[in-house]
């Protein structure tokens, strides 16, 4: 069996993460099991009980890395695509699950409020969403991610690539999928 891996992919609201993750799991479900673990739609289920206070962010994400690792030991690819806006989380994470790659899914503020693919930012502005992460709550950008991807200015094909050559190069690929 392969080994797994974990590409944890970071950044705020409205920079790309899901659109990486998509494109990620596109390319790489040529060669193996992949899963998305996206922090949207772990809210629908796994974390539906919690809210966006720092606690419950960290709880959220703690079950993410839970299943993250128990999917990447059995060789699945994880591709997570979480805000994760805490360093102290994020390096949780890479002790957690074995061969964890941290993505900067960098973009600036200004860029994801006018992407606001889901209307969020406007809320949170206009006060009606409290402690959204880029407003009125941090976020601690990477100061050593493996691989920093700039949304506002690369092609999502180039980020991808970015990413994909950092995994292929610690030999976690045994295919090329940077076509």
């Amino acid at each position: 069996m392969e080994q797994g891996f974990c590409i944890w992919l970071t950044g705020l609201s409205g920079s790309g993460k899901t659109t990486i993750s998509q494109e990620l799991a596109r390319r790489l479900r040529k060669s193996r099991f992949i899963e998305i673990m996206d922090g949207d739609e772990i809210r629908k289920g796994l974390s539906s009980d919690l809210g966006f206070s720092k606690d419950d962010r960290n709880e959220h994400n703690k079950r993410v890395i839970f299943c993250s690792k128990l999917l990447a030991r059995n060789g699945v690819i994880v591709v997570v695509a979480l805000i994760s806006p805490y360093r102290e989380t994020r390096a949780y994470a890479k002790e957690q699950i074995q061969n964890t790659f941290e993505v900067f899914v960098k973009a600036p503020l200004d860029v994801c409020i006018q992407r606001d693919p889901k209307g969020l930012y406007k809320k949170a502005l206009a006060g009606e969403i409290k402690q959204f992460t880029g407003i009125d709550d941090p976020y601690e950008e990477p100061l050593e991610a493996d691989v920093v991807v700039e949304t506002d200015k690369e092609a999502v094909k180039e980020s991808v690539d970015k990413i994909l050559a950092v995994v292929r190069e610690r030999g976690l690929l045994s295919i090329d999928v940077l076509v």
